[in-house]
Order: C-alpha cells, then structure tokens, then sequence
C-alpha cells in the first residue's frame, strides 16, 4: 500500500530543545549567549487541564462525566470554587502553551491496523494527538463556560464549539421517503403511520421479569465477541442496575481501575432491539470497553492523567458515542445480529422468533429517520419552535410515540446538541474504520484492529473527517 507522509508535531518540545543546544555547541553560527527557553512538561500542562475540569464540574453538575485520577484533586476543586471568568483565563492560558509547544517533524504513516510503520511512528502519532486533543478539549471548556455564564449559542455554533463539528441539516422532505417505505413495510391497519408502527412494536417488547436473563444473555454474547479480537485488561468487569426517572435510556459511569456501572432506564417498554444495542454500547465493545482501554493504554501505561477525567460536553464525547454505536456493527456484522436474537434472545425474552428477521427489516428502516431527533434538537434549542412542537416533529418524523418523545425532548433540554454525537458520531467513526477496511477479502479482524486503536487513542471528530 502507498505510504502517506504526515507533519508531525511534537507536543513535548524538550528533546527538540536539547537537540537544538546540541548544534548550538557544535556550530559557530550559534552565539553562546543564545537563550535557551525552558522546556514545556505535557504532563504538567495536562494535570492544569483536569484540575481546570473539576472545577468547571463544580459550576455544571453534568460536566464531570468519569473522574478517577487523585482524590485531593477534587476535594481541592470542592474547596477552592474558582469563578468561572479565573477557569476561562486559565484555560485560555494553557492553550497558549500547547500551541507554542510544538515542533515539527516528518514520520511516515500508511494505516492504523499496519504493524510495519513500527512502534516510534504510532508514538509519534499518539504524542501530536495529545496535542491537538488538549487542545481541543480546552476549547470545549472555555464554550462551556461561556454557556454557563449566560451565552446563548446556536445549535451549529454550540455543537462545533462543544464536538468539534456540526452535522447535516435535512428538510422534512428528507425523511418523506423513509417513512413512505416503512408505511409499505408494515403490517395494514387503521391510523396514522405512527399508530400503526406502535402496534407492530408491542409484539417485541421485552417482559420486565425477562429483563434481566435477556440483557444477561446478550452482554455475554457481546463480551465473547469483543474478546475474540480485542484484549482487555485484567478484572475488566461492570455491573447493570435497572432504574427510573431518567431522560435517557442507558448511562454508562466509569469508575476506574476498568470497572463501569451500567444504568438501564425502565421509565418506558424496553423493546427486544435494545438489549443488544445497550450490551454493545454501554458495555462491549462500548463505553465500558473504550474507558477500560484508554485507562490501560494512556493512563497506565503512559501516563497520561488528562484521560482520568471526561468532561462530558467536549469532543470526546463525539468519540465515545460514535464509537459505542458503531461497535454493534462491528460486534455483529451483516445477519449475525438477527440470526443470534432469533436463537437466543427472542426465545428467552418469550416473543416469536420467526418475526426476528421482519422485526429488523422494520428497524433498518426506522434508522434511516435518526437524523430527525437531530432536527427537532436545531430547531428547538435555535428558538425556531417550542417543546410542545418539538414533541410532534419527533413522533412525526421519528416515529416516537408521544411518551418517548416527550422524554427526548427533555434529554435536550439537559444535553442539548449532545444528539448530534449518537447518529452524527457513528457516521463519522464508521466511515474513518471502514475506510481502511473496505478492500475485498480484508477479514474481519482488520475491522476490529482498526476500531480498536480508535478506542485506545486521543482522537477527535475532526481526525475522522
């Protein structure tokens, strides 16, 4: 394969500094005066970067999404209270030190899943994205605290400066034709569309004393998928807990040391469908799966105390939910899912599994209409239409039924354009993966290699583009 050769900076300029010294002394043509600046430590930089996070989370109860790092830390970020206009100049600050602490170098790079380019070029890799992703991190946390202290932001502007980029606008007529196909591929009957999609549903919802042996039944699965390409750390495990009152219907809260606590909202019928994509994104090879790794590979084994804490309103966000969602493909491609489910899943869960195969044709069809929660967010949060509308476009256009989509548009009202990171974010991560993977007769695994360094680096939404 054509080798590419990239610009590498180098966040860590104090090797290049001591280089520089190094021909300083050996030509004429470098004073002995020559003022020579301190070098600048990434590591000190990052630990102002988490510090700087605990204290935004002390101003925004929902922005510390995992913190695992030092345990003085956050009980100084509890104590001090730093106002927000002292963490903006801070921030502003150390963004300024990462762009002056770069280099330039030239390494060659082909593709993730490629061994030949060696072990220093991946470093190499690895050290420029932790540049750019403080980087943008910091950036994230600055459009935060101008949301904070009162800023009101367009969900384009609010997105870009939050994910680090915005996604596609589509007109009602957009989503015409996908709905024109799910009103052929569903059973007749009377009503609206929505009435009729409903109906359809009711037969797949899992029983609520099946709950537990169906989710344990597909996390296994899903584990034992995940394992057969990727190696975890050692202890790696979670716990589920079923619970209420939620705006969302799944949470994932990392703990550290590899362990996740997984939360599953039961607010609503939990239809057969989500055991699956709940075991896949929550766990393996989910959010559990991409923390455990960044634990492992940045944190224990580099270092790295900027990964010990994920400020949920960032770039990284984009990753992690782009990532969990892309992973059910990548755990089960093609009609493994369904032949699975039909076997397993349908049986213990008490619903017929003959229907398995016509319940996925409908939902291939109602993932075409994802992108219309994006719209209800834009326009809602843009002013453009109040809750009350918000509500009907999605039960209009997604399909939601009127209690799913009340509780999505409360997931806006504390998320915001956080929706653009589930459908948004699994475009952008399948297409970076696939794009390295699409040649006839690559196997399986080269998927998995790339998806997995994915999850085991600092990358950011706008390395996939």
């Amino acid at each position: 394969m054509t080798r590419m050769t990239a610009m590498l900076r180098l966040p860590d300029v104090a090797v290049a500094r001591w280089l520089v010294g190094l021909l300083c002394v050996a030509s004429a043509a470098c004073s002995s005066s020559t003022p020579v600046a301190p070098p600048i430590s990434m590591n000190a930089i990052a630990e102002r970067y988490v510090k700087l996070v605990l204290a935004l989370g002390q101003h925004d109860a929902a922005y510390v999404d995992a913190f695992y790092g030092p345990a003085e830390w956050k009980a100084a970020a509890e104590k001090d209270k730093r106002s927000l206009p002292d963490i903006d100049r801070d921030a502003e600050a150390l963004i300024t030190e990462l762009t002056a602490a770069t280099v330039t170098a030239v390494v060659v790079r082909s593709r993730p899943d490629d061994d030949t380019d060696g072990a220093a070029n991946r470093e190499g890799e690895l050290l420029r994205l932790r540049q750019e992703y403080l980087t943008k991190q910091l950036g994230a946390l600055r459009a935060r605290v101008r949301m904070l202290s009162g800023e009101k932001l367009r969900f384009d502007d609010e997105s870009k400066a939050l994910y680090d980029t915005v996604a596609p606008t589509h007109p009602e007529s957009y989503f015409v034709g996908a709905l024109d196909e799910m009103a052929k591929q569903l059973p007749a009957g009377r009503g609206e569309l929505i009435d009729r999609y409903d109906a359809f549903k009711k037969d797949f919802i899992i029983p609520k004393d099946r709950l537990s042996k169906v989710f344990d039944l597909a996390i296994a699965e899903c584990r034992r998928r995940t394992m057969a390409h990727t190696s975890l750390p050692e202890g790696e495990s979670f716990t589920v807990e079923f619970v209420t009152n939620k705006s969302w219907s799944g949470y994932n809260w990392y703990q550290g040391n590899y362990r996740s606590l997984i939360q599953v909202n039961t607010d609503l019928p939990i239809y057969i469908d989500r055991a699956v994509d709940l075991a896949c994104h929550e766990g393996y090879p989910g959010h559990h799966v991409y923390n455990a790794l960044l634990e492992k590979s940045l944190v224990k084994d580099r270092g790295w105390v900027e990964m010990t804490v994920y400020p949920l309103f960032s770039p990284q966000s984009l990753i992690a939910e782009g990532s969990a969602n892309y992973g059910i493909e990548v755990a089960f491609p093609g009609d493994e899912r369904v032949q699975f489910e039909r076997e397993v899943l349908f049986p213990a869960a008490g619903i017929d599994p003959t229907r398995a195969a016509d319940y996925y044709a409908v939902m291939a069809l109602a993932e075409k209409l994802s992108y219309a929660g994006n719209e209800a967010a834009r326009r809602y949060l843009n002013g453009d239409i109040d809750r009350a509308a918000a509500a009907d476009w999605l039960t209009r256009f997604a399909l939601m039924a009127k209690p799913r989509a009340e509780q999505r548009v409360r997931f806006m009202d504390d998320y915001r354009s956080y929706v653009i990171n589930y459908n948004l974010g699994k475009d952008l991560v399948r297409r970076y993966v696939e794009g390295f993977v699409v040649r006839a007769g690559e196997p399986v695994s080269a998927r998995w290699n790339v998806f997995v360094e994915l999850l085991s680096s600092p990358r950011l939404p706008s390395g996939l583009q």
